[in-house]
């Protein structure tokens, strides 16, 4: 068969082709009669409203506000919610969390484990960044904790081995350092890797937590607040990074890396305005797939958290301040309920260990659905 189709299209090809028609010369075409012109016009739509009800409100066929004055007003900001990010003296304590290090017999994969590896987390010092340094403690991690708060991060850092200790005793504890480190600047991140190195002797991996949010309008936000949230969120994350994926090749040596991004780099907050924040949270989601990519061959692992809201203490704090917040925030999540920052544990674990080995460029959303409505 296969060889007849080869003659039959030889024979085809041999055949002499009729020359082709010489081309006319396209002529301007004549102009329409007048008569032909045909006039545009419209008459005014009339609706039948006779079947109208109180559905046809709720739509586009409706005017203005016709089904209630509950049009729109659970999807949109308001100007008059304004939260500014604290001091760093007026920021609240974090406590590592009790009850959830100890000895236990159940069995799990032994690539969860991260003994004997290094970790750094940036904004570890407070809130969902210490809660997630305590989750690699537990799991075997040496860490080092980078924060601006020098202070604050030695008191958490103490924290931490305390509470191995005593829900672990008589086990190895794990070595917990704490470093000052103010990520938007290149000179201080380099400096604070090399205090690190010099105290750990290596780095494995890396949790960017360091970053904050505020609340204004995108008229009044006051331009050096944003770069300095942009400084923290964004260049501090690209920073750190990039120091430790440059540690790493230099050591020709595999790590991971997980950025703590926001469902903000994916939905749009409601009632707080936040444009700067979910911009920037949005980059660190982008971020993290590009440098999966780019880093892939060194193998360099890159992922992303993206947290819902989270009980923090600061976070309670503003809550008790806008109490009509906590029932709009929980009133859109599918799962009513806020996050605590120990469900982040277990992400952070799994997206740093060896348990996660194929997973690079993900963004992980731990939201309650949030960012699935």
């Amino acid at each position: 068969m296969f060889r007849s189709n080869l003659v039959r299209q030889a024979m085809r090809a041999a055949r002499v082709q009729p020359p082709r028609a010489a081309p006319t010369a396209i002529r301007p075409a004549a102009r329409p009669a007048a008569a032909s012109i045909r006039p545009f016009s419209s008459a005014p739509c009339r609706r039948d409203d006779s079947n109208r009800d109180d559905v046809d409100a709720a739509t586009t066929s409706g005017e203005p506000g016709e089904s209630g004055d509950h049009e729109g007003q659970y999807a949109r900001t308001q100007d008059n919610i304004r939260v500014e990010y604290p001091e760093e003296d007026d920021l609240p304590r974090s406590q590592p969390v009790q009850g959830r290090g100890g000895v236990h017999s159940k069995r799990t994969l032994a690539s969860f484990s991260l003994e004997d590896r290094v970790a750094v987390v940036t904004g570890g010092a407070r809130g969902l960044g210490l809660v997630m340094a305590q989750a690699l403690v537990t799991s075997g991690a040496d860490v080092a904790i980078v924060d601006m708060n020098r202070d604050e991060g030695q008191r958490s850092a103490q924290g931490l081995i305390d509470t191995f200790k005593a829900e672990n005793p008589g086990s190895t504890v794990p070595k917990v350092t704490a470093h000052f480190c103010d990520v938007s600047s290149p000179t201080s991140v380099n400096q604070s890797l090399s205090e690190i190195l010099k105290e750990h002797g290596k780095v494995d991996h890396l949790v960017t937590s360091a970053g904050f949010t505020e609340n204004y309008d995108a008229i009044s936000y006051p331009h050096d607040r944003m770069q300095k949230l942009w400084g923290v969120n964004v260049d501090g994350t690209y920073l750190y990074a990039v120091a430790v994926a440059k540690h790493l090749m230099e050591r020709q040596a595999h790590g991971s890396m997980v950025m703590i991004g926001s469902m903000s780099g994916a939905i749009v907050n409601v009632p707080q305005p936040q444009a700067p924040y979910n911009a920037a949270k949005a980059a660190v989601r982008h971020l993290a797939s590009s440098l999966a990519v780019e880093w892939a061959h060194a193998g360099i692992r890159v992922n992303c958290i993206s947290p819902g809201y989270m009980l923090t203490a600061l976070t309670k704090k503003i809550l008790e301040d806008n109490p009509e917040l906590q029932k709009q925030w929980t009133s859109l999540i599918p799962a009513g309920k806020m996050g605590r920052p120990e469900d982040l544990m277990g992400a952070v674990t799994f997206l740093i260990s060896d348990a996660s080995h194929y997973v690079t460029g993900a963004d992980l959303r731990v939201d309650g659905a949030y960012t699935c409505t």
